[in-house]
């Protein structure tokens, strides 16, 4: 498809208009009966340890985990089998509401790929200025990942998926007692962030056991 930025336009302007409620997490929990949403996760289902990254892609901390922390827990625990990990966005705004649905667009399997380029530029994309740039900004990206233009615009302008997401953010936030990103929650036990030598200290711990 060729690239046409008046048409990339009107539909960014679809997109703030679609999730102009959702400006706040308060307004989140306000959304209608939820469509089914797959966990996002890598890593055996058969691990013994369970990480659930609770993270907002607008977190400066969050984007610091994701490219200091995580590769390394990739390396040692996950890719051996030890560690099973699912990322469940949190969502102060709707810039980070966008960014997870671009993600989601890709499926579970471009998921965390396209997580890590959205953390990698993520002062790039929230820094235009105003939300039809940043809506322009996360196609940019996606269109890097490989995603077609046709099918990032539905995706970002799919209201059902939007409302499900926040929906399913603000119970599993609450269940877990989430005040802030990123939390993390480690076979049932929530731990706000932390170096890698406490998750290395958490998971021998639990595999010791």
């Amino acid at each position: 498809m060729t690239y046409n930025p008046s048409f990339t336009r009107r539909a960014a302007l679809a997109i703030i208009g679609a999730t102009a409620a959702y400006s706040a997490l308060p307004a989140f929990a306000q959304s209608a009966e939820s469509i089914m949403l797959p966990e996002m996760s890598i890593g055996s289902e058969d691990a013994p340890i369970t990480l659930i990254e609770y993270a907002s892609f607008t977190c400066p901390h969050c984007k610091n985990f994701n490219a200091d922390v995580l590769p390394l827990i990739k390396e040692n625990y996950i890719d051996t089998g030890k560690v099973r990990l699912i990322y469940r966005g949190i969502y102060f705004d709707r810039l980070g509401l966008w960014a997870d649905m671009l993600a989601q667009c890709g499926g579970p399997d471009r998921y965390f790929g396209i997580t890590a380029m959205i953390y990698e530029k993520q002062s790039e994309w929230t820094s235009a200025e105003n939300a039809v740039g940043v809506v322009n900004n996360l196609y940019a990206i996606g269109r890097l990942a490989g995603l077609n233009q046709d099918d990032m615009e539905a995706c970002m302008q799919d209201n059902e998926t939007a409302q499900a997401l926040v929906t399913f953010s603000t119970e599993n936030a609450e269940i877990h007692d989430v005040q802030g990103t990123p939390t993390f929650v480690i076979n049932g036990k929530t731990v706000t962030s932390m170096p890698y030598s406490g998750f290395v200290e958490e998971f021998e711990r639990l595999l010791a056991e």
